[in-house]
């Protein structure tokens, strides 16, 4: 019986991406078999993300481990001569090149689709910057932490009382690199359908702006002012938040209304979802919201997390403990999905993270470590630009790996 295909394994992808937001974009396509070859420049010792802390040595993280496993490296200096002739070498023999960096940088240093498609006219060039190539903030560098401020999401976080507050995780990252996932694989679809490549033009702007989703617009078509709830509670659905028991918090939430007349019952307060009541409906409690979260706020404080799940989950009413991140990870649950995954590191030894959410079909991914610096570089150069070794020599001696030692010219490290 012949092994299953990995449903990206026919894709190939150069990637010039570092950090965060790109490795996280292209490590989901790296886990569903695509070849996903990281372009690392040798003349600031690779990614970034390689020397994140607290938990790095030398030119390993767990950092690094997290966004990019079943990848491949190798080192090149795109700014030189035969750097770049290298590069457009496995620019013929890719799908696509994909990249975050800011958004003037992608022309400048020649990787959009006008400057690459004489070499290969099918190539996708997927860019995730900041704030994308067009527009007046384009040569801004964009951050997560700088972007959850200016798009408003700061303002809608936090205690009313509080200062504007921030996601716990770099959740503009992540999400601009699930775009830049899913706008890389609509590319590839059209131009395996049409025979023509393009620019994908995906930003963390973009991206934070579109996920403000219905407060813009309430606020666009009625003048909808968002603020702060107490305890992160739904700005209309009520109850829906978190509340405070005897011994922790837990979230309860009535996103409709059957939920709420079983949540009456199991308090003791049938009467309150019943017809006449100022609370029967969810106009009646958004417009009491104070005095009914205050009586909730009691009941809950009554007794502890354990007992309010242990007649809410058999009530069928949407709830769940606030666990520290520890809990979260030793849930069961997490295991019967298969999101726990282990790779063997030269470092580390054995390293276990969270999988990738994204599943296709029935096969389990496998798992390999995120590659040393330039670990594959005879392989690409081999395989895919389809050099022999005395080609490979002439290009380590131009300097295209990087900096020629003294003594002379090394082979790229992987070559052996």
């Amino acid at each position: 019986m012949s092994t299953p295909r990995k449903p990206l394994e026919d894709i190939r992808i150069i990637a010039l991406e570092q950090y965060g937001a790109g490795p996280f974009g292209s490590v989901h396509l790296a886990d569903l078999g695509a070849e996903v070859i990281k372009i690392e420049d040798p003349a600031v010792g690779g990614d970034v993300g390689r020397y994140v802390p607290p938990y790095f040595e030398e030119e390993d993280s767990l950092f690094f481990e997290t966004f990019n496993r079943n990848k491949l490296s190798i080192s090149l200096d795109l700014t030189s001569q035969q750097g770049r002739a290298v590069f457009e070498d496995l620019v013929r023999n890719a799908d696509a090149v994909y990249s975050n960096l800011r958004g003037d940088v992608p022309e400048k240093i020649g990787i959009t689709y006008d400057q690459l498609r004489h070499l290969n006219p099918r190539i996708v060039c997927c860019s995730l910057t900041g704030f994308g190539m067009t527009g007046p903030r384009r040569s801004e560098p964009g951050y997560d932490y700088v972007l959850q401020g200016l798009a408003g999401w700061m303002e809608l976080t936090g205690e009313p009382d509080g200062p504007p507050t921030k996601s716990g995780l770099s959740l503009v990252d992540f999400s601009g690199g699930y775009v830049a996932a899913l706008a890389l694989m609509a590319g590839l679809h059209a131009a395996a359908r049409d025979g023509v490549g393009m620019d994908c033009d995906v930003s963390l702007y973009d991206t934070a702006m579109a996920m403000l989703t219905y407060p813009a617009t309430w606020h666009l078509n009625a003048g909808y002012t968002p603020t702060r709830t107490s305890h992160s509670a739904h700005p209309s659905l009520v109850p829906f938040q978190a509340f405070e028991a005897s011994d922790g918090w837990l979230v309860v939430g009535c996103a409709k209304e059957k939920f709420w007349g079983r949540l009456a019952e199991v308090i003791g307060h049938p009467e309150w979802a019943q017809e006449g009541s100022p609370y029967e409906n969810f106009t009646g409690r958004n417009e009491r919201r104070e005095e009914l979260i205050a009586e909730l706020d009691a009941i809950f404080a009554t007794n502890t997390v354990e007992h309010w799940l242990s007649l809410c989950y058999p009530a069928s009413i949407p709830c769940g403990p606030i666990n520290t991140v520890e809990q979260a990870l030793k849930d069961e649950h997490l295991s019967a999905r298969n999101m726990v995954i282990t790779t063997e590191h030269p470092r580390y030894g054995t390293v276990t993270q969270v999988a990738s959410p994204v599943r296709v079909g029935d096969e389990i991914p496998e798992y390999v470590r995120a590659p040393q610096r330039n670990e594959h570089a005879h392989r690409v150069l081999t395989e895919v630009a389809g050099y022999d070794e005395a080609r490979i020599a002439e290009l380590g001696a131009s300097g295209a790996f990087g900096p020629v030692a003294p003594g002379g010219p090394r082979a790229p490290k992987g070559t052996a």
